[in-house]
Parts: structure tokens; sequence; C-alpha cells
């Protein structure tokens, strides 16, 4: 399959190494990728993890018309206000009947019931695996192997940066420097305050709710409160106590609506959503006929994100 990459950050350069190790069993290849840094690059035989760009192309649009791809990959940066310009991105590659994938939860939190209808009119598919859990099973986790339950709600731990910093916080560490420590590592989003301030965690939050659980709902409408104001002696002394403290997402449905909230929590260290430390995100999910059911990932990085982003491709690839 011809694939095009709109972005080309940790991620898509993971994508691509992947790629090439998985190409005698896989033969997908990336025919363009678009950047708004670096510009455009285009090869019909295909591009390796370090492409020669040219001139950008003017739009997302006019890179899908030249690249022609039969999949779009969408991984541009978290924009947890409106989701744009991936939405966008994504809009353009569905109305040329591409099939999408997208890394970038901010559409799956914004814009998640009108692009569903958008790709199925188009008669392609729509996946975003890697949104909430880097290459974890989640959504694809309920969707093919949890027929007939029904999300009561969920229980997640799903922001890295925000546990590397409290985790820094606990050895003496300033805020400052504990994100210093999750950049150097790759983890924060762009914008480390969206991982603080808990936008990162809405969004993921309203993404989850929005596939899961059809809440229509947006990060707007999350109940969040961030870490920004802990400090590191309040850390230290819970430390001493053996607890910590936890930016945990939840949505729970109540009646016929659905309630989300991002907050801090102080919890015991054994408690099991405080055991998913440094990198490693737990998300349960409360059924009616499964009771509570989840995944965990243990110190993914971004090969773990592009493999989610492969699976993804893998799966369209069996299904036409």
């Amino acid at each position: 399959m011809r694939v095009a990459l709109i972005g080309f950050g940790n991620v898509g350069k993971a994508f691509s190494r992947l790629l090439e190790k998985k190409r005698s069993a896989y033969p997908f290849r990336i025919v363009g990728i678009h950047t708004g840094r670096h510009g455009s690059a285009f090869n019909n035989k295909g591009l390796g993890p370090a492409p020669e760009f040219g001139e950008a192309a003017a739009s997302a649009g006019e890179f899908l018309d030249r690249a022609r791809p039969d999949v779009a990959i969408e991984i541009t940066t978290l924009n947890p206000e409106s989701g744009e310009p991936a939405v966008g991105h994504i809009r353009a590659a569905l109305q040329r009947n591409i099939h999408v994938i997208t890394a970038n939860k901010g559409p799956i939190a914004h814009q998640y019931a009108s692009l569903r209808e958008q790709a199925r009119q188009a008669q392609v598919e729509f996946r975003f695996e890697s949104t909430v859990m880097d290459g974890a099973p989640v959504f694809n986790m309920v969707r093919n192997n949890l027929p007939g339950v029904k999300i009561l709600g969920f229980s997640g731990s799903l922001n890295s940066t925000s546990k590397l910093v409290v985790e820094a916080m606990a050895r003496g560490r300033t805020m400052d420097e504990g994100i210093k420590e999750a950049q150097a590592m790759g983890v924060a989003e762009a914008d480390a305050g969206f991982d603080i301030d808990g936008w990162d965690s809405a969004a993921k939050a309203a993404a989850l709710a929005n596939v899961l659980m059809d809440a229509g709902t947006t990060p707007q409408k999350v109940e969040r409160q961030g870490i920004r104001a802990i400090t590191t002696a309040e850390v230290v002394a819970l430390a001493a106590e053996h607890k910590t403290i936890l930016l945990v997402s939840r949505g729970e449905l109540d009646g016929g609506t659905v309630r989300l909230q991002v907050r801090p929590e102080i919890l015991p260290q054994s408690d099991l959503m405080a055991t998913a430390r440094g990198t490693s995100n737990l998300i349960l999910f409360h059924t009616d006929l499964m009771g509570s059911v989840g995944t965990v990932a243990i110190q993914p990085g971004v090969e773990q994100t592009a493999y989610g982003l492969f699976s993804d491709l893998v799966d369209i690839a069996k299904s036409v």
C-alpha cells in the first residue's frame, strides 16, 4: 500500500524505521511526507527514514493530490483547543477517498462523530489506536474482543509527563527540572503546559468517551485540574508516607450523561493506578458484562506509538 505522512517528528521517523524493518513481510511504502518545517518529499518508489525535502506543498490537499496515497497518516502536534489543523488534514484525505490513520488525539477529542460519518460516506477506514496509549490496544481491544459489552466508564493513568515530573519532585527536584527531564526523553508534548495543566489527559478522556461511549464531547467539557499547583515539598512529604500524586482521567455514565474529569489524586504507592510509573500507562474499562478490564503499557516510547500506527495500517490492509 502507498502511504503518505502528514507530519514527520519523532513518531514519524520511528514509523519510517519500522516500515524498513518489516518491509519483507509487509510491503508498505511511504510515497510522500508533508511537514510545516522541512517542506514536502515525494518518491513513488518509497521514502526512507532520511528523506530529502523540497518546497512544501501549498496545502494538505495539494500534497495528497501529488502523493496519491492509499492511506494518509496524520501525525502533527496536538492542539487541544480545536484539534486543528489536524482535523482539516483528515478531512482533506477523506474527501479524496483515502483511508486515514492518526496518532493525534485532537481530532478524536473534538470531531470524532463527524469524521467517522465522513469516512463512512467515503467508504474508507478511519483508525486512531495510537491516540491514547501509544501502541497498546485500547480501541482495537474493545472493537475486536469485547462484542456486546457496554462501556460504563473508565479510569486511567494516561499522561507520562505528569508522572515523570512528580517522580522527579519526589527526589527533591523542581517542577521545571522534571519537565526538562521529560522533554529530554522526548515524551512531553511540544507545549509541556498541555501535560502539566491536564489538557493532554482531557483530550484523551474526551477521545475515549467519544469513541467508546458516544459522548459527543470536547476537552473543554472535561472537569480539569492539572498538577501545576503541586509543590516539591508536598510530593516529598507524601513519598515519606508511601503515597504519591497521580493525574487520573475518569469517565462515568450517569443516566444518559457521560461525566469526565481529570485531576491529581493522592494514592498509596501500592494502588493499582499508581503502579504505572514513569512512561507506563494504565487504563481500566468498567463494563456491564466483564466487570473491570484493562490494558497496561510498560515504559512505552515513540517506537510503541509508531507500532500503533503500523497495527492500524496492517488492519486496514487486511480489510480492503
